[in-house]
């Protein structure tokens, strides 16, 4: 079953001294783009994060990131008291005020606060792991409904192509009558007298270089071939981009080998559904 590579999940984990929030977005991509933004006290997780996204998504340009809420329980900053202290006595020699003043000013001067790292708490850890789970399963879920859509349309395209060959080969014998019609009017134009076994034997080989019966194989089979890729258990958007390509190469020798302007009309219509199957390829995963 194919999957859109376009996709979002969010997960809200709700622990007693903070909120963490877990966001997933996903574009199309032709690789994998991975950006990751994280607190920097889960740096060390970062490999591990990466390695879990790489495996699950595969393909697409990817935002991971982790916000961090605290409810004001615990403070990461304190006062150095020392250092404070050193300030306002050094203060004291240079301007006349009084200890709130002098306070005021030595807290402003570096270091007078110092900032303990926060650690990893391996406990909340294994719960934010298994968040980043749930997140993954609803971009997931998200990517899949979104293959969805394309394989609807992926199979009306194909059907319509499909239509308009079986078109094309219903108007070939009269694109050839007017071929062997054109060719017999050229010669009675020119007033010559002809070998007429020579003449059937070059206009047999002429139509033969028009004949489509190869192409309209080939393009048959491509069309098949990728309707099976789409029922495949896996999603391979590149696949399904170079089964496109030769069919569009099927659609362009037609064109080329028409020579009759109805024909000419349904292979631009063709071209068109193919352009289409193309543009949406390119959100497949």
């Amino acid at each position: 079953m194919i999957q859109s590579m376009t996709g979002y999940g969010k997960t809200v984990l709700q622990l007693p001294t903070k909120k963490i929030t877990i966001e997933l977005k996903s574009l199309n991509s032709k690789n994998l783009d991975l950006n990751v933004r994280i607190p920097a006290y889960y740096r060390e997780k970062e490999l591990h994060i990466r390695k879990k996204l790489a495996s699950a998504l595969v393909r697409g340009k990817v935002d991971f990131s982790i916000y961090i809420e605290n409810n004001g329980v615990e403070l990461s900053s304190k006062i150095n008291e020392n250092v404070v202290k050193e300030y306002m006595n050094q203060l004291r020699n240079v301007v006349d005020s009084d200890e709130i003043e002098l306070l005021k000013m030595a807290v402003k001067l570096p270091d007078s606060l110092k900032t303990d790292r926060e650690e990893l708490d391996q406990q909340e850890w294994v719960q934010i792991d298994n968040s980043i789970n749930e997140t993954i399963d609803e971009i997931t879920t998200y990517r899949v409904d979104e293959g969805k859509v394309l394989l609807d349309d992926f199979v009306l395209r194909i059907s319509i192509i499909e239509n308009l060959l079986e078109k094309v080969l219903e108007i070939d014998p009269m694109r050839i009558e007017q071929v062997k019609e054109k060719l017999k009017k050229g010669i009675a134009e020119l007033e010559v007298k002809i070998d007429q076994n020579r003449f059937e034997q070059e206009l047999i080989y002429y139509i033969e270089k028009l004949d489509i019966t190869e192409e309209k194989v080939r393009l048959k089979n491509h069309l098949d071939y990728f309707r099976k890729a789409l029922k495949s258990d896996d999603s391979n958007g590149k696949k399904l981009g170079f089964i496109t390509q030769e069919i569009g190469r099927e659609i362009n020798t037609i064109g080329s080998k028409s020579n009759f302007a109805p024909m000419q009309k349904l292979v631009v219509q063709m071209k068109d559904e193919l352009e289409k199957i193309k543009e949406q390829n390119l959100n497949v995963l």
